[in-house]
């Protein structure tokens, strides 16, 4: 298959896209395909007008997967500055690409990517692509909105509230959350912005973080315990992966730095505590209308009492993401299980 890998963009997670995406490119050519790695914001300067007539020189055998990443990694420093200047989303090439390919591969992270907006116009061009879709995508990437979907499906949530820039606030200990409480942007991902507030002093210094990236936060309770997340693919669950960073929690660094976690997969949990989590995760997917594939965070406190975190449409496809771990360990390699989503998303 002729195949768009679909990476970077304009999101706090654009380095995390370009891994993914690198990777992913690696593993489809790997499996046969014809694969590439295109820079959704900042497009494809080795494609030329001449090119489209001849699919052959798109999608060339002789590709290099490191060249395109350098290319996208070319801009680190500028996206800034070129958001300014730019009135479009989509770089140079990048539709046109993507109709000529059989599919997409969608390796983006983050709101712009993420959201729904790349998977509508997607949609009203007819261009075929991995994950959930536009309605699915949006509900998931705001968390605000997902929590409320969770409380009145049965997915068990921490209580929360979402705060607006604009709205009084209340010291902590005078609202419906209370100490000690987690603040989080909306619609941010890979924890970017997060932090666990203790006292009344860290939580203004929780919020000033979060809004300093979005416009509305979600304030939770905060949950000690146990982390686990859940793939789903095709609507039903993956064995349970435990997450535990050495240090705090999992946050950014101790998502993308090496030896910083430890995950176990399958997670030691008794039988009853497994099937509960991944009913829940089933029911989560369900809840807010996701496709193909998604991954669903949970915390297990103390009493062993389970809350639904948040669902990640598109999550880190790396070899050592946990979606894959899950993968492999019903014996499914990371080539067999990209070359999986598609399949899946196609038939969808």
């Amino acid at each position: 298959m002729k195949i768009v890998v679909l990476a970077g963009g304009i999101s706090t997670e654009r380095e995390v896209s370009i891994v993914s995406g690198t990777m992913v490119c690696r593993a489809l050519r790997e499996k046969g395909h014809q694969a590439i790695l295109v820079d959704v914001f900042c497009g494809d300067a080795g494609r030329s007008v001449s090119d489209f007539g001849d699919p052959e020189r798109l999608f060339p055998a002789t590709y290099k997967v490191e060249d395109a990443a350098a290319y996208m990694r070319s801009f680190d420093g500028r996206i800034d500055e070129m958001k300014k200047t730019r009135k479009q989303f989509f770089g140079p090439n990048v539709l046109e690409l993507c109709q000529i390919a059989d599919v997409v591969f969608m390796a983006l992270h983050g709101e712009d990517g993420e959201g729904g907006k790349v998977q509508a116009v997607f949609d009203l061009m007819g261009i075929k692509y991995t994950g959930s879709g536009p309605l699915g995508s949006a509900v998931a990437m705001d968390k605000g909105l997902s929590r409320k979907i969770f409380a009145a499906e049965g997915v068990p949530t921490a209580a929360g509230m979402v705060l607006k820039r604009t709205d009084e606030r209340a010291a902590a200990g005078e609202n419906s959350v209370g100490l000690p409480c987690v603040v989080k942007p909306c619609c941010g991902g890979s924890s970017v912005g997060v932090e666990i507030a203790r006292t009344e002093e860290e939580y203004a210094h929780a919020l000033e973080v979060a809004f300093g990236y979005e416009e509305e936060v979600v304030v939770e309770q905060y949950i000690e315990g146990r982390e686990f997340s859940v793939g789903v693919v095709e609507g039903h669950a993956y064995p349970i992966i435990e997450i535990a960073p050495l240090v705090g929690f999992y946050d950014y660094k101790n998502k993308y730095q090496a030896g910083s976690t430890i995950e176990t997969c399958p997670a030691e949990l008794s039988a009853e505590k497994t099937a509960e989590m991944q009913r829940y995760a089933e029911l989560a997917y369900r809840a807010l209308k996701l496709e193909c594939y998604a991954r669903i965070d949970f915390m297990m406190a103390k009493d062993g009492s389970l809350y639904c975190l948040e669902a990640n449409t598109l999550p880190g496809m790396t070899p050592t993401s946990l979606l894959p771990q899950e993968a492999a360990a019903l014996g499914i390699g990371f080539p067999e299980l990209c070359e999986h989503l598609i399949q899946v998303s196609v038939r969808e």
